[in-house]
Formats: C-alpha cells, sequence, structure tokens
C-alpha cells in the first residue's frame, strides 16, 4: 500500500486476545511485584482504555499477592501503581 510523499500509516494496535491477555496478567503481575518489593512504585505507558484496564487489573493482582493495599494512577498516557498510604492506627502512642 503507498501512502502519499510524507505521510506515515496511523498506528493501530492489534487488541489483546483473550489468552494473551490472561498471560499478560500474570507476568506482569510478577515483575510490578518485584518493583514495588524493590522499589515501591512502578509506571508504565498506558496510552488506551484496554492498557489502563489491563495494568488496573494488574496492580488489583497485586495487592491480592502481596496483601497489601496497592493503588494505581493513570492520567490518560502513564499508569503508576505504588503501596497506597496505610492510615495511622488508632492505638499509636506517641
Amino acid at each position: 500500500m503507498t501512502h502519499p510523499s510524507g505521510t506515515q500509516p496511523a498506528f493501530r494496535r492489534t487488541p489483546l486476545n483473550a489468552e494473551e491477555r490472561a498471560r499478560s496478567e500474570i507476568t506482569f503481575s510478577q515483575l510490578v511485584a518485584g518493583h514495588l518489593v524493590t522499589q515501591g512504585r512502578f509506571r508504565i505507558t498506558a496510552d488506551s482504555p484496554e492498557m489502563v484496564d489491563l495494568w488496573q487489573t494488574v496492580a488489583r493482582r497485586v495487592g491480592e499477592t502481596l496483601q497489601r493495599p496497592v493503588v494505581s494512577y493513570a492520567n490518560g498516557r502513564d499508569i503508576v501503581i505504588t503501596f497506597a498510604q496505610e492510615a495511622p492506627s488508632l492505638t499509636t502512642q506517641a
């Protein structure tokens, strides 16, 4: 297919099928869990609704795996996954 001089074809992302999505969730969960334990946060580009949904699912899985509250913040271009701030205990004494 030819394109007018100086133009590029539009980028089209192929959606993940169910098997690819399941494998991605498992593999990415292991990756993110490792980053959270060692660095406290994980940041990646998530520039489509499908990718934001995938990474939010990964964040939930990581929270379940590590048995700690995990949150994800998306801004339309990137997503950051980190540990949630834990509320101070009411029994803490000064």
